[in-house]
């Protein structure tokens, strides 16, 4: 007998060819996370394989822990979101070769690529095939023209970084469709011809040092100052001292009787507009008008002190100083403008207005921010730090990381006041110290017959200096670099020569590009060795601090910039080269004086600051050995005349068997 299966109901065959559609579908059992991360590896070694040397990227190989997952601390360089690489950061890590872009376009959840100080050249790479966000290649080899249609597409792209390479012809027109482009830096190449009118609300823009020529659009004029279109001989017109040319122009003599007409009405109801409403408005909305703008610190700063007032620079008010006024006049009153101050112990005793029409003068103008003091008609000298590059956090975690560093005391540290607030700038208010910086006096012109500093004076600097570094390790231990930016222009000191130091604590907050570009611990040996810093990396800067104190030699380590600079070419290395040649007492500055029975406690400070700028790391000296170390100095040795390992044998030669004792071996190579 045949037995059959009856056959499902007809209402029923529907639903089940849609559940066996369902079932069998890729969709239903979505790749797991494990399978994704293996593809993503797939990818990240295929696109190794173009590079010519990567011996940065060792760790990437087949058998490590797949990328993004618990266990992916190897591949160096990603970063990754929702289990799936969201960024490369391949920066000062020697590599070249080709970009591969083919294999980076599989990375689908890619939107940050980043290989800043390389050694990648040839063309632009087709970068417009992926949807990134941002592009950074600042500091490699990159030549030839850009296609004008080289960013086509890329509506998201926010950040472009492409300076210090060799790219050459116009700038593409594709530029001027990244509605979402806020920072734009094309430094430093040979870009010719003229500059787009871009219109987008850009926050950071440089293209000097380029062959660029023509008049600089007016939108872009208004907005940025002259650093950011200087070195381009054929350019013309604001912010540029270089006026442009006006062509010939056949003018009828009736036009210009319009015009003339038109001039003679308007200046006879400015005034009697004037007139009308100068009682009523009084002095205060004339003061309102002139220093609504934050860029009157600007203007004035280019021009050094002048006067009592800053002048009106009212064609160049930008919008947010404009809602700054609209909002109540600003300060404490309008909440867009105000001047946010963080100290417990301080009052509010002035405004934002108040700050801007007081008598100032420029304290110093550098690439990290220019300085001004500030005369208040009542109350003490503040100094204002301009900033342009503070966008690498959000509002909400700016203003947390002020009101931190405003809870910091120390007397060896110079308090933040006060801060200003915009996306586009901040300005960061302080305490004046009026007798300079540490690199004034160091490096500074002294008048004839005036003595330089002292060994005790220098002692009580760097001891000082010792201690606020140690108060910011206490209170700030989650912070990468507590100080960041240690040198001698940022270590200021009173009239009894206490120090205090300041530029502290601002690496969280300030733009990457800028911060590899400028603060002190991107020059240390550890990060242009591998692109990272270190627990350590402060306390190299103390070394070379220390070296400079002793020495008064000026660092070349500050002018050296990103992977692949000599080794050798620093401070340390000539102190080391001196030791272990012949130890005199050339080393030390001339200009010291007051060494007589200090030159012991001078010789152990010499060793502390070259085991503090060890170059291998391992073998550097960690912040709390060199604190404990320095505090034990003295301004001179107790029985110095019978050491000969410390002491002076005839006031210039110094034994060179204490440099090389066990302990303080020093190496200025890897």
């Amino acid at each position: 007998m045949i037995t059959t299966t009856k056959p499902p109901p007809p209402s029923l065959i529907p639903s089940l060819i849609i559940i066996t559609i369902v079932i069998t579908s890729p969709c239903f059992f979505p790749p797991t996370a494990t399978s994704a991360a293996v593809n993503e590896a797939e990818i990240l070694l295929t696109f190794k394989k173009s590079l010519s040397n990567p011996s940065a990227l060792q760790s990437w190989n087949a058998t490590s822990s797949p990328p993004c997952t618990r266990d992916s601390s190897k591949w160096a360089g990603l970063r990754c979101t929702g289990g799936s690489v969201e960024k490369l950061i391949l920066d000062n890590m020697g590599l070249a070769g080709i970009i591969d872009v083919d294999s980076l376009t599989k990375l689908t959840k890619l939107r940050t690529f980043s290989a800043m100080g390389n050694n990648f050249d040839g063309p632009f790479p087709p970068f417009s095939r992926l949807p990134l966000k941002n592009l950074y290649l600042t500091g490699n080899k990159f030549s030839g023209e850009i296609p004008a249609d080289g960013f086509r597409g890329m509506a998201s792209l926010k950040d472009l970084y492409l300076g210090h390479n060799q790219f050459a012809g116009p700038l593409p027109g594709s530029l001027v469709g990244l509605n979402k482009l806020s920072e734009l830096g094309l430094e430093g190449n040979q870009f010719t011809g003229g500059i787009p009118d871009l219109q987008q609300p850009l926050t950071v823009f440089n293209v000097s040092v380029n062959n660029l020529a023509g008049p600089i659009p007016r939108n872009l004029a208004d907005r940025f100052n002259q650093s950011s279109f200087s070195g381009n001989k054929e350019l013309c017109g604001k912010p540029l001292p270089a006026a442009c040319k006006a062509g010939k122009r056949k003018t009828k003599t009736k036009t210009i009787l319009i015009i003339a007409a038109i001039i003679a009405v308007v200046t006879i109801l400015g005034a009697i507009l004037a007139c009308t409403f100068i009682q009523a408005r009084g002095s205060r909305r004339g003061e309102q008008a002139q220093f609504d703008d934050t860029r009157n610190l600007k203007k004035f700063g280019a021009a050094g002190r002048m006067g009592p007032k800053m002048q009106a620079h009212k064609n160049h008010q930008p919008e947010p100083m404009k809602e700054a006024a609209a909002a109540g006049g600003g300060g404490r009153r309008g909440e867009s403008g105000k001047l946010r101050f963080v100290r417990s112990d301080r009052e509010e005793t002035f405004d934002l207005h108040e700050l801007l029409r007081s008598s100032a003068e420029v304290l110093g103008s550098g690439t990290f921010g220019s300085s001004y003091k500030a005369v208040l008609s009542e109350g003490p000298a503040m100094v204002v730090k301009r900033f342009r590059h503070m966008n690498n956090v959000g509002k909400e975690e700016f203003y947390e990381h002020m009101k931190r560093l405003g809870d910091l005391s120390h007397p060896n540290l110079l308090p933040l006041v006060a801060f200003y607030y915009r996306k586009e700038e901040k300005l960061l208010v302080s305490d004046f110290v009026d007798n300079g910086s540490l690199a004034s006096h160091l490096h500074g012109k002294r008048r004839p017959g005036e003595p330089g500093l002292s060994w005790p004076t220098r002692l009580k600097i760097i001891k000082g200096v010792a201690k606020g570094l140690g108060f910011l390790y206490k209170e700030l231990p989650d912070l990468p670099l507590p100080h960041g930016h240690l040198k001698s222009s940022n270590v200021l000191v009173d009239h009894a020569f206490q120090p205090v130091l300041t530029d502290y604590a601002l690496s969280p907050v300030v733009n990457r590009d800028q911060a590899q570009g400028v603060m002190v611990a991107y020059k240390s040996p550890e990060f242009i060795q591998t692109g990272r810093t270190t627990g350590k990396t402060d306390v190299w800067s103390l070394g070379i601090l220390i070296l400079e104190l002793l020495t008064g030699k000026f660092p070349a380590n500050y002018l050296r910039q990103g992977r692949g600079a000599a080794a050798n070419a620093d401070l340390a290395a000539w102190v080391n080269s001196v030791v272990r040649e012949e130890w005199t007492g050339e080393v030390f500055d001339k200009d010291m004086k007051g060494t007589k029975n200090g030159e012991g406690e001078m010789l152990k400070l010499l060793k502390i600051g070259m085991c503090c700028c060890e170059w291998n790391v391992e073998r550097r000296w960690d912040l709390r050995e060199a604190l404990s170390k320095i505090e034990e100095l003295k301004e001179r040795e107790e029985g110095c005349e019978n050491d000969e390992e410390y002491c002076s044998s005839d006031g210039d030669l110094y034994s060179s068997r204490a440099m090389t004792d066990e302990g303080f071996s020093f190496s200025v190579t890897a």
